[in-house]
């Protein structure tokens, strides 16, 4: 197995650590903040190190930094790899950085792997999504998400679509915990005790969407099959509509998509 090192290891260079565990993989977690590393690394196991023992150990390098701190991590990254000598395989996972930029920063020509997980990715449903500069090799492409596998679903992207599908499934998670919470204030309001009321709301936005995977199909169409004539729930959908549902959620994820953009 690989070993995997990780630069960051906060909300998502946890998450994507822990599905990384999971498959038996060797872990270097570095972290600027050495106890947050030390405490991962006795939830998942895996060696605590520096920046130098994690570029110097890793076959797959994942860069957890956020999109503003890339020159000062370049900066200290740079002679690192150039010192290294043997191939490696660089994973980012920072918003809005191509890997031309994120390259050019480098001053460097590294195979890079460009990844927009969420963070269900944590408990292995995840929704991954990746593209690999020319310079990664089937064999490493196969590699890095055999190795990955728990942390849920991949998907292959053209890299001018990463931001857009980060939109989507990278913020995504905010949103659905909006509505799962929003569900549940509905749930009190008519009665209903708050921990079963986010018991039934998070539960139905999980078989929901599994239902939407497994089926194939529209899920205008799922929506008319809980619709009867005349009933309940065509009433909820009304009142949805009229207060601009769908369009709120479509301006989140274009406004979220702009953000990107900007970084």
């Amino acid at each position: 197995m690989p070993v995997i090192g990780f630069i960051g290891t906060g909300n998502m260079g946890g998450a994507l650590a822990k599905a990384a565990a999971k498959g038996n993989n060797s872990l270097l977690l570095y972290n600027r903040t050495r106890a947050k590393a030390e405490a991962l690394a006795g939830e998942i196991g895996g060696t605590v190190t520096d920046c130098a023992g994690v570029v110097a150990g890793a076959d797959y390098l994942f860069l957890g930094v956020k999109p503003q701190m890339l020159p000062a991590m370049a900066g200290e990254l740079a002679p690192l790899l150039k010192a290294r000598g043997s191939r490696l395989v660089l994973v980012t996972m920072m918003a809005g950085v191509s890997i031309e930029r994120l390259l050019t920063a480098l001053d460097g020509d590294y195979p890079v792997i460009r990844i927009m997980p969420n963070t269900p990715a944590a408990i292995g449903q995840g929704m991954i999504l990746y593209s690999c500069s020319t310079a990664v090799t089937a064999a490493e492409e196969a590699a890095f998400v055999a190795a990955m596998a728990g942390a849920g679903r991949f998907l292959k992207l053209e890299e001018r679509l990463i931001d857009a599908g980060s939109a989507v499934s990278g913020s995504g998670p905010a949103f659905a915990d909006l509505f799962i919470e929003a569900l549940a204030d509905g749930g009190v309001a008519c009665g209903l005790p708050r921990k079963q009321a986010q018991e039934m709301a998070a539960q139905m936005l999980l078989g929901s969407a599994a239902l939407v995977l497994e089926s194939g199909r529209h899920p205008g169409a799922l929506k008319d099959a809980v619709c009867s004539p005349g009933g309940t729930t065509i009433q909820g959908v009304r009142v949805l509509e009229e207060r601009g549902f769908r369009g709120a959620v479509m301006d989140a994820v274009i406004s979220t998509y702009e953000k990107n953009l900007k970084l």
